[in-house]
């Protein structure tokens, strides 16, 4: 799921009606400097803009307005209602001592908050809504968090005090919008959110797709046809002039175009929100048709703030004057965390995690002038082969990082030099720009389990790890300085993340290798008490994204078929990230046909080495991984004996015409324009090729999805069951496109295993 979260489910029906097509990470232009400056709509001629404060003014068409709420705290309890259970996303108060995280020890993920040393915890928000989100106020006043009312995709922004009083929602109670958090001002004052909502529909010029639109330099906002009905004159973050476009009111249709059907989109507003309620939102920024639009930071005097918009693998950070909404400078950044990185203190630098120009993200300084122009960019620590997956920023000018390294994570820390630019010379010219070199090396920090996916500060010198691995579910470790990591108390010991029973399975890395020649990578779970030599079942599991990748850590539903008897083998196909933006761009456009190979090429990989048996083989995956199981069933039928896809699209054409405006920006860079790329979306589309499916199938969906929504499964149910095979569609209520209840993910997983069990062993 992306950071950009739709509008509402009376928009997803209207867009169903209007027939839009889509896109999850817009265009963004890899050219060095000012070149992407001319993407964007600056905002500096609008009357009165350049002399407003950074909290004039707000947006009538779309500006939150609080709601207070009744509180939901719950009493502090020192025993987990359920034994195996996760806490991950923590956030600390200034002083380090407390913490509020996301636990599903009630079973689905709810905020709570504790002492770094206590086992007692208290849950903050007892209601049923899934909390995705949440950061403590550098004040210590506000917890701020994100819900998913009714599991779906559509979110909203609170805030609550610590004690669990003033429960409010902040933004994306109207109807038909959507919220989710940005960062807070330095001094707690404020919190951005940005607002999703709709604004009518816009015509399409059919035409060509734009020449080398699989490039990661080409234009990818392929859905948007010119401001259109409803947009006003704001400034917005558009994708660059085309053909007919005002370079001001960015891209428009060219003249002697018939122009196609009408799209429902999206506008995404960025605001700073006082939790408070005393001061109106301010506006930061606003674009239509986008894929994504957040506040990553805002400088200590509020003057500028950090955006990251734009589709996955076109990734920007934009720089942008608060009082006017100028964009200052653009800069492509990497795709995955969004939290690309942060002012200094003196917003003379912005330090990013950025692949701009690099085949792995690494971390940038990017220098600007006193206007807040750039005027130097230099490498500051980067690996060889190895992505900068986190990038946190701790206490006196300390950065914590974390580097993928084919799977696994490895932190460190590092001072930061935070020099100010020398004074220009006496002849006129350029000084040289200060080293961005640390002053001193980076320093490991040792961690006891493989992945790490959050880190956050906490309090003088220390920091917050949350982790997962493949003996345990995900827990959080706290990091006081130079001392040792320690499991917080309310984080479950290892053995009780696990449901009882056999012990996890450590999974074995292997690389595959594609019939190109590319070579992929993932990991081998065998089911206990295997010989080695003995070809077994097995299960291959395909990740969603497709930029997702697969990593060691304990998965409940891998447990569950390996205790089944059962091997699971999980692949990095083309098109996953932690292998570089080359092997991630490799499925881009006619490359898909390249990534259904794979799986092919997986299976024989694992069937050479002794580790599969050929007779015994299923494929299941979630979204694009339940995409590509239906792909791998109808163009490579004769490898399975079942599949099992969940939440996957089966045809491209219903997928574009359901799905959310946000979702479908980001997808035609990924798989084809819905228009322009028509046959080749075909071509792709497993409904298109169903007559080739031989193998019995269970279809999973959540009925709230509205990402992929589930008429993508029941369509290829009944498709399957018209050809006289066995197909069975199994719909999670009060689910979306994400399983978050306890109960929902044991019936899915118990349901899976026992139809591969039931068609594997048979």
């Amino acid at each position: 799921m992306e950071d950009h979260l739709p509008a509402a489910e009376g928009h997803r029906r209207a867009a169903d009606e209007a027939a839009r097509p889509g896109a999850g990470r817009p265009g963004r232009d890899d050219r060095p400097g000012p070149s992407g400056e001319d993407r964007l709509r600056p905002e500096g001629d609008r009357p009165g803009g350049a002399d407003r404060h950074p909290w004039a003014g707000g947006h009538p068409s779309s500006a939150p307005a609080a709601q207070p709420l009744a509180d939901l705290a719950g009493p502090v309890e020192s025993a987990p209602g359920l034994t195996a259970h996760a806490c991950w996303y923590p956030t600390a108060d200034p002083g380090g001592e407390h913490v509020a995280f996301i636990c599903d020890r009630g079973g689905s993920p709810q905020l709570w908050t504790a002492s770094v040393d206590s086992p007692e915890a208290r849950l903050l928000d007892a209601g049923p809504d899934h909390v995705t989100e949440v950061a403590w106020s550098p004040d210590g006043r506000w917890i701020a968090y994100t819900t998913a009312p009714g599991g779906s995709g559509h979110t909203r922004v609170l805030c609550v005090r610590p004690d669990g009083t003033g429960r409010r929602v902040i933004a994306g109670a109207e109807p038909g919008s959507s919220a989710y958090l940005g960062c807070w001002a330095r001094d707690g004052s404020a919190l951005a959110v940005t607002i999703a909502q709709p604004v009518g529909a816009v015509v399409e010029p059919p035409g060509e797709r734009p020449p080398g639109w699989t490039e990661r330099d080409g234009h990818a906002t392929l859905l948007d046809a010119g401001p259109g009905p409803g947009s006003g004159p704001g400034p917005g973050l558009g994708s660059g002039p085309g053909p007919g476009s005002d370079p001001v009111l960015g891209p428009g249709p060219a003249l002697g175009r018939t122009l196609g059907p009408a799209r429902v989109r999206d506008r995404l507003s960025a605001y700073l929100v006082d939790p408070d309620g005393v001061r109106a939102p301010a506006l930061l920024a606003e674009e239509d048709e986008a894929a994504t639009l957040r506040t990553c930071d805002l400088s200590h005097d509020g003057t500028l703030a950090l955006l990251r918009r734009g589709p996955r693998g076109r990734r920007e950070a934009v720089v942008v004057r608060v009082p006017d909404r100028t964009p200052l400078c653009v800069l492509p950044v990497a795709d995955g965390d969004p939290w690309i990185g942060r002012f200094s203190d003196d917003a003379r630098t912005v330090w990013l995690r950025s692949d701009h120009d690099r085949e792995f993200a690494a971390l940038l300084a990017l220098r600007l002038d006193a206007r807040g122009r750039r005027t130097d960019l230099q490498v500051v620590l980067d690996r060889d082969a190895h992505d900068l997956e986190l990038l946190t920023f701790l206490d006196a000018g300390r950065a914590a990082l974390a580097w993928n390294v084919e799977g696994t994570s490895e932190v460190e820390t590092v001072v930061l030099p935070d020099r100010p630019p020398p004074a220009p010379t006496g002849d006129g010219t350029a000084p040289p720009a200060p080293s961005a070199v640390p002053h001193a090396p980076p320093r490991a920090v040792e961690l006891p389990h493989e992945v790490v996916t959050r880190l956050a500060p906490a309090g003088p010198y220390g920091m917050l790890a949350a982790q997962s691995g493949s003996q345990r579910r995900p827990g959080v470790w706290h990091v006081p300085g130079t001392a040792p990591p320690t499991r917080t108390p309310w984080s479950a010991r290892d053995t009780d993340t696990v449901p009882p029973g056999p012990a996890p399975v450590r999974p074995v890395r292997l690389r595959p290798t594609g019939r190109d020649g590319l070579r992929l990578a993932g990991w081998y779970h065998r089911a206990p008490g295997r010989a080695p030599g003995e070809p077994a079942p097995c299960v291959v599991h395909l990740h969603g994204g497709p930029e997702e990748q697969e990593r060691p850590v304990f998965e409940p539903l891998y447990h569950e078929l390996t205790g089944r008897g059962l091997d699971v083998f999980a692949p990095d196909v083309r098109g996953s990230s932690g292998w570089g933006r080359t092997f991630r761009d490799a499925d881009l456009g006619e490359g898909r046909f390249s990534a259904i190979d794979d799986v092919a090429e997986c299976v024989a990989h694992i069937i050479g080495r002794g580790l599969a048996d050929a007779r015994r083989l299923a494929v299941m995956g979630h979204s694009y991984g339940g995409y590509l199981t239906l792909a791998s069933l109808v163009w490579h039928p004769e490898l399975f004996r079942t599949g099992v896809t969940v939440c996957g699209m089966s045809d491209f054409a219903t997928f574009f015409a359901g799905t959310e405006p946000w979702l479908a920006e980001s997808a035609a860079h990924k798989y084809g324009h819905p228009d322009r790329d028509l046959a080749l979306l075909r071509a792709l589309s497993p409904m298109s090729r169903v007559d080739a499916l031989r193998v019995p199938l269970l279809a999973v969906h959540g009925e709230h999805d509205t990402n992929v929504p589930p008429r993508e499964s029941e369509q290829i149910v009944r498709a399957a069951r018209a050809r006289g095979l066995e197909a069975e569609l199994l719909l999670l209520r009060g689910e979306g496109h994400d399983f978050r209840r306890a109960d929902s993910r044991r019936l899915f997983r118990r349901s899976a295993a026992d139809w591969i069990q039931r068609h594997l062993t048979r």
